[in-house]
């Protein structure tokens, strides 16, 4: 089977060699170029409403912050230049990707303290070319031990907390997994020692990043939380004021606490100090006495963080157009819900002749995907989650046949019943579930070294700003993940809700670090944050570069939409100017992206390989204010 190449209007040859991308030629010969003449970091991003690649410059330093880099020796893309530059250092030292990933994150958690930080968790996609498999390690926090079903009831109303109300408090705070993550994949595949890989991140903290746009914007989110809550005031607010545009930013506090952790290893959070101080954060909250918000105490206690344990999990897996899509397996629903609207998206065939088409089919592939997310899954180590079967072709088949070319299924929709038994068109029950509340501030990194590796790594602390809660001297925010939890048990005689709160056990993610291979090699990695909005970002990638055609770069930087069985199709303003007449004409109700950002879906990362050896790094020209991909060895 044959695929679209980028179109010509936004690509240009890069090489004569022989491409090893699975993404050929079409048979008419006229449409596209081979994927081995994928676009450059010159080519414009035709995309309304988008801005167009920086053109290569010989007077720009090649670590200039750049959202597309092409060459050898292993690549890397991150929303960060000073994240890149720290997996950069690190690949030219001979370190592979695990190492490398591990100094971004450890650099982001210093540029980017709003979403990564060692008081969080995330998920690590990872391929070994040695053993030529991808593995995962789900990093997700975890529920104290003390937490019950109930433990998000206001006992004052017997109702649901308010949502703004569980986020900023200790009540909100997952057991952090970032650590123990690194700790594991590192053992297992790393070359250097995390003390050596923090060295970049300290120096960083220690001298200082420059203040831009982006790191405003979030810290003024947050203003009004932050001012409430001392340590996080005095770090985050210098002199009581945002910092400026330009400013420097230094983190003494994170430099000592990352040198502490160089020298005392995983054990000092998992057991040692730093982890009690944690929990006198979580229990105490520091709170100005003389703000009025309530900021609630948290459960967690002292052992809990010993009991911490990272999980390797096994991939999901599908095959889409004879290309094999890893995923993150529960307690992240992102692997099998991208895995189901692929396995229902292939029942029909989708041109870029066509692309209202292909964009109709793709939006209720995501509302079906989406309403068995709701149903069944959770953390796979607390409840029964029905994989084999949601990524079943038989229930695939069955949830394509509710599918009309031309007409919108009204959402939400029922969730089906992936039992083993799929007669077509069989019509599913009448249960539906509510989108619960899921914060969209995440981040993504992927890195391919010399050998071959790949990493595609999505970590968080949730919400901008996590719980707002700064460990005292520590320069770290601390996760509001908890709330990723159904506030409410279901009532009695509704279907049991696999994503209740419960002790030691993980909240539903919607984190898709994605691997994509071809005959046992790498082709593409690529993720993105979003909170729940990552699902349809990284499938509507997939289905940008594997269906119609489209460059990575493109499929990055094309206007995107989501939808997750809602009501409306949230878009971005250049997707509705695009495409939203047609969609429409079928029914979809389509409105603006409500945010944060507003008008802003996700900011994905992703990379490619073009041909042997030679590599493309994508980042965002423009979302969240761009992002940085940067190459050993720039192709010349």
């Amino acid at each position: 089977m044959s695929f679209p190449a980028p179109s010509r209007r936004s690509a240009r040859r890069l090489s004569r060699r022989p491409s090893s991308s699975p993404f050929r030629r079409p048979s008419s010969g006229r449409r596209g170029v081979a994927v081995a003449a994928a676009v450059t970091a010159a080519a414009a991003l035709a995309v309304p409403g988008q801005a167009a690649a920086d053109p290569p410059s010989s007077h720009r330093p090649p670590d200039a912050k750049q959202p597309v880099a092409t060459g050898y020796g292993g690549a890397v893309s991150t929303v960060d230049l000073d994240a890149s530059r720290s997996a950069l250092e690190v690949l030219r030292h001979g370190g592979n990707a695990m190492d490398a990933a591990v100094a971004a994150t450890a650099t982001l958690g210093v540029t980017e303290p709003y979403v990564s930080a060692i008081g969080g968790g995330g998920y690590f996609t990872y391929y070994d070319a040695r053993t030529r498999r991808v593995y995962t390690i789900d990093g997700r926090e975890k529920a104290p031990k003390a937490m019950k079903d109930t433990s998000f009831i206001d006992p004052t109303t017997n109702q649901p907390l308010p949502f703004d109300q569980a986020v900023t408090s200790g009540l909100s705070v997952g057991v952090p997994g970032t650590v123990a993550q690194w700790d594991a994949g590192l053992r297992r595949f790393g070359s250097r020692s995390m003390a050596a890989l923090l060295q970049p991140a300290i120096r960083v903290a220690e001298h200082g990043f420059t203040v831009d746009q982006e790191f405003q914007d979030q810290t003024a989110t947050n203003e009004a939380r932050f001012r409430d809550i001392v340590p996080t005031r005095d770090l985050f607010l210098p002199g009581g004021k945002l910092p400026q545009v330009g400013s420097t930013f230094r983190n003494p506090d994170l430099a000592r606490t990352y040198r502490e952790l160089a020298r005392r290893g995983p054990s000092w959070l998992y057991g040692g100090e730093l982890g009690k101080e944690i929990v006198r954060t979580v229990q105490h909250p520091p709170k100005d006495p003389a703000a009025t918000r309530n900021v609630r105490p948290g459960l967690m206690a002292d052992a809990d963080l010993p009991a911490y344990r990272p999980v390797w999990r096994d991939p999901t897996h599908v095959e889409y157009r004879g290309l094999d899509v890893y995923g993150m397996a529960p307690s992240s629903s992102g692997g099998i819900t991208v895995g189901e609207a692929l396995n229902i998206l292939g029942n029909f065939h989708l041109s870029p002749k066509d692309p209202v088409t292909a964009l109709h089919y793709y939006l209720e592939a995501s509302k079906l995907a989406y309403a068995d997310r709701g149903r069944y899954i959770g953390d796979a180590d607390k409840v029964t989650v029905p994989v084999k079967e949601l990524l079943s072709q038989g229930y695939a088949r069955e949830r394509a046949c509710l599918i009309k070319p031309d007409a919108a299924a009204p959402a939400p929709v029922a969730p089906g019943n992936p039992d083993g038994d799929y007669p077509p068109c069989k019509p599913p029950g009448n249960t539906t579930r509510a989108l619960a509340a899921e914060g969209p501030q995440t981040t993504h990194l992927v890195v391919a070294d010399r050998w071959g590796n790949v990493a595609s790594y999505t970590l968080s602390i949730e919400q901008f700003g996590g719980s707002g809660l700064t460990v005292p001297g520590r320069g770290f925010l601390l996760n509001n993940e908890l709330t990723d939890f159904s506030f409410q048990p279901p009532a009695p005689g509704q279907p049991a809700d696999p994503n209740v709160p419960g002790p030691e056990k993980r909240p539903r993610s919607s984190m898709a670090p994605t691997i994509v291979l071809k005959d046992g090699r790498p082709v593409l990695a690529v993720g993105t944050p979003g909170g729940s909005t990552i699902i349809t970002t990284v499938l509507q990638i997939l289905l940008n570069r594997i269906d119609l055609g489209m460059s990575l770069p493109d499929a990055l930087a094309a206007p995107r939409a989501t939808q997750r069985n809602t009501p409306q199709v949230f878009a971005e303003q250049a997707f509705l100017d695009k495409y939203g007449m047609g969609l429409a004409a079928r029914g979809h109700r389509l409105q603006l992206w409500p945010g944060p950002p507003v008008g802003q879906i996700g900011a994905a990362t992703g990379l490619e390989f073009l041909a042997p050896g030679l590599v493309q790094a994508v980042a965002e020209p423009v979302r969240r204010h761009g992002g940085s991909a940067l190459v050993v060895r720039p192709q010349r």
